[in-house]
């Protein structure tokens, strides 16, 4: 019997993922916020989950550590996942990507004089697309977290993040000026492992596709 591995990340993904592997009969048996480990079991002799870095799911995937993995949208347009299957969106994890200022800083004006932006974020892929499309003038800062700092020290004049209700941006003075593009989770597949373990690949992708859909 084939081993299949599914590559998640903890946290919202995680926790979003269970009802809808719940739906393919796969249960997984530890909890990774009481557990140190990093190889889960499920109620499945021939499956197993391996918990890594939300960034890392692709890398586990493309190169077939994991046969399968879920992703978010956000992170499969920054890494260079060309090789990867993506059969579905699972609806799940939803958020925006979104541009924002501090209070007070008159974005629309500096977009239409043709200033050039400093803009900090760690979607340096996504940003440069969309500010190249608008024909904005950038500079783009990489960060890896609190954003929301950045227009607030004079670091940037703005930031690309992700945004689920907004409350963050709102308890640092910051407002959403753009939306840049809406984000789910998707799942992923390892082109070879989808030949070589077509069967119960396909199980899983039809169990969670009639999960999903439901909820759409």
């Amino acid at each position: 019997m084939a081993m299949l591995t599914l590559a998640l990340s903890k946290g919202r993904i995680f926790d979003d993922t269970l009802p809808l592997l719940k739906a393919a009969g796969i249960e997984v048996l530890d909890d990774p916020e009481r557990s140190r480990k990093l190889i889960l079991s499920t109620n499945r002799p021939d499956l197993r989950v391996v918990l890594v870095r939300a960034t890392d799911v692709p890398t586990y995937v493309q190169y077939g550590s994991a046969d399968i993995g879920v992703v978010g949208k956000d992170t499969l347009l920054e890494s260079d996942s060309q090789g990867l299957y993506q059969p579905l969106d699972l609806q799940i994890a939803k958020c925006r990507i979104s541009v924002a200022v501090r209070q007070g800083f008159d974005y629309a004006a500096a977009v239409r004089q043709g200033a050039r932006l400093k803009v900090a974020t760690k979607y340096i892929a996504i940003s440069r697309d969309f500010f190249a499309t608008k024909g904005v003038h950038v500079d783009l800062i990489k960060l890896y977290g609190s954003m929301e700092l950045a227009p607030l020290t004079g670091l940037a004049d703005a930031i690309v993040d992700l945004v689920s209700t907004g409350s963050t941006l709102k308890a640092n003075d910051l407002v959403e000026v753009e939306r840049i593009m809406d984000i789910s989770a998707r799942l992923v597949v390892n082109q070879t492992a989808l030949k070589l373990k077509q069967a119960p690949i396909r199980q899983i992708i039809e169990a969670m596709a009639r999960a999903v859909a439901p909820a759409q």
